[in-house]
């Protein structure tokens, strides 16, 4: 994945997608937590499209469809970020969506796909989801639109990286969360070609840690369980296009537990006035733990992944 490429997608998605804001980190009650001398911003991604970076690489996607795959329609697999995202775009680009979604998902993502006309399948869990997207594939011959796994996901994060980039260009440190591993590929991808010298970490959660363990081992882990509060970033495998790319771009991945996470929901709501789910405080979490002796002394760059989450499941996590 070269910049030019980045560029032009980009380009494709200009007037379609938001250039989300980016907010320098020194409010009252926050400030003084982070790492010493840090310099700390934030992108809110959650205020893009479909509620999160997943709009971008989702448009890509099914605007590169065949008229003919089009017509067929499209099937995904989600526990909630990428089925809105692909709702969203199908609607848009007025393709019908099949999506497999877990039956214990937040019902505010599960009413958001369907008031963007998705038809949802329930499923017993994201294991099952999976299974019923392929099967949904072979039977309906409709196109899978993985949640992380292929060259317009990780190139819809790349466009999220350049923007990033493009806003603070000064960067020493950027710390990204990890699901499957799209959005930390594009987006590494995009920073680490843009800027050679900057540093680029993923956080993962404990019970959701295929790619920290593939990064071990050195090739694409799957896990038998997954555990995490982090539902958007439960993946339980990582799968070789955006595992090579990660592992050619990112540092390296460390891991934070479900408290951490919840930790840094309730700074964020606090000091930020944002109501995150547990994905988009796995960066704020990275900086204030595992990662703070890095990130000291430096200008560091979270990422605000996305936010579809209700006041109900927020306060069940946080309270």
């Amino acid at each position: 994945m070269k910049l030019s490429e980045i560029n032009a997608a980009a380009s494709r998605l200009a007037g379609k997608i938001i250039r989300t804001p980016v907010v320098d980190v020194r409010q009252a009650g926050l400030e003084e937590l982070l790492p010493k001398g840090s310099r700390v911003s934030m992108k809110l991604e959650l205020f893009q499209n479909a509620g999160s970076f997943k709009a971008r690489g989702c448009y890509l996607w099914l605007n590169s469809l065949t008229k003919a795959e089009r017509d067929a329609g499209v099937v995904a697999a989600s526990g909630g970020n990428h089925a809105i995202a692909v709702a969203w775009a199908a609607k848009n680009l007025g393709v019908h969506a099949k999506i497999a979604v877990p039956r214990k998902a937040d019902r505010f993502r599960l009413d958001a796909c369907t008031a963007l006309g998705a038809e949802i399948i329930a499923a017993d869990d994201i294991y099952h989801a999976f299974e019923i997207m392929h099967a949904v594939e072979k039977s309906e011959s409709r196109t899978v639109i993985h949640p992380f796994e292929g060259a317009n996901m990780s190139l819809g994060a790349a466009t999220c990286g350049l923007e990033y980039h493009q806003q603070r260009p000064d960067l020493d440190v950027v710390i990204l969360p990890v699901g499957g591993g799209g959005l930390i590929s594009g987006m590494a991808a995009a920073f680490k070609q843009a800027n050679p010298e900057i540093e680029v970490y993923g956080i993962e959660p404990f019970g959701a840690d295929s790619m920290y363990r593939s990064f071990q081992s050195g090739q694409p882990e799957a896990l038998e369980k997954v555990d995490s509060i982090a539902d958007s970033l439960s993946s339980p495998t990582a799968l070789p296009y955006s595992f090579g790319l990660a592992r050619k771009y990112v540092d390296s991945i460390v891991r934070v537990s479900d408290d951490d996470l919840r930790d840094a929901m309730r700074i964020m709501n606090t000091s930020l006035k944002l109501m995150p789910e547990p994905a988009c405080a796995a960066s704020l979490a990275g900086a204030l733990g595992p990662l703070r002796e890095q990130c000291e002394g430096k200008r560091v760059g979270l990422l605000a992944c996305g936010s579809n989450i209700s006041l109900e499941k927020f306060t069940a996590l946080t309270t």
